[in-house]
């Protein structure tokens, strides 16, 4: 497996705001995520559920109908929408710690210590999922913006089953709404930079990667098919970033004080 972007990738991400890199992990690499996943969902897992945030799906597809997201496990079934903090388990941190991810976070953030802003699992599950609307990935209580994110497919993503859908180039335009505490656009400004003709749909393999630039507008719609697509997507960002409304900590995955295998087995005996 690659170990850095190569030359020409590097320039299309810089021009289009993102890049698929192909498949960063084995049919075996996958498959153990794919199961660790499935395990986590149905409660089978060696892992501290109070560690992470759980989000069951909308019923009706509709983003303002999702379930509350909150700690701790609610129930063995395989539609949940969104498990984040997975950089707590041993096989997603492991992932995570990739000599290209690490490549990737210099490229943007220099030489720093690199901290996760979330790992997160996303989930559309066979004729359901909920639709996405249109929105950049920002927090107004970060004290700087994090840019790079990084999306694994574990499942096949088509346009079919609610694949990314992005705009290409659109992180070149900066904050389009910095109004709202979470990135996403208003109806109007939907309108004015998203239309049809400009939206490029990110169909990837299971096992192949792609990274974002926080900033490029994307959305996803529901899945209408037989087959689930399911999704792994890590934020990256510099690990002096601090939360300006609370105290919340975030994990440092590479760098000096970096979470470590002896960290997760102490948590795990406390569960």
């Amino acid at each position: 497996m690659a170990n850095e972007l190569t030359k020409k990738q590097w320039q299309f991400y810089q021009e289009n705001g993102y890049v698929v890199l192909g498949q960063l992990l084995s049919d075996h690499e996958l498959a153990q995520l794919q199961q660790r996943i499935d395990d986590i969902m149905l409660g089978k897992a060696d892992i501290n559920y109070d560690k992470l945030l759980m989000q069951l799906d909308a019923k009706t597809g509709e983003y303002a109908d999702i379930g509350a997201q909150t700690r701790g496990h609610k129930g063995p079934t395989k539609e949940y929408r969104k498990i984040q903090d997975l950089e707590y388990d041993p096989l997603f941190l492991a992932y995570m710690r990739r000599p290209i991810f690490a490549d990737i976070c210099r490229r943007h953030y220099g030489d720093t210590p690199i901290a996760c802003f979330r790992a997160m699992f996303m989930n559309k599950p066979a004729h359901k999922g909920t639709y996405l609307p249109w929105h950049q990935d920002r927090w107004n209580f970060l004290d700087r913006d994090p840019v790079v994110t990084l999306w694994t497919a574990l499942d096949p993503a088509t346009i079919g089953n609610g694949c990314v859908q992005v705009i290409p180039g659109s992180h070149k335009h900066g904050l389009i709404n910095p109004d709202n505490p979470s990135g996403f656009l208003t109806k109007e400004q939907g309108a004015q930079y998203c239309p049809k003709e400009k939206v490029a749909y990110m169909e990837m393999k299971p096992g192949e990667v792609a990274l974002m630039n926080n900033w490029l507008l994307h959305s996803s719609d529901i899945n209408k098919t037989d087959v689930s697509r399911r999704a792994f997507s890590v934020c990256y960002m510099d690990a002096h970033t601090k939360h300006t409304k609370g105290s919340e900590d975030y994990t440092t995955i590479f760098g000096p004080g970096a979470l470590t295998d002896q960290d997760l087995k102490r948590w795990r005996q406390i569960a």
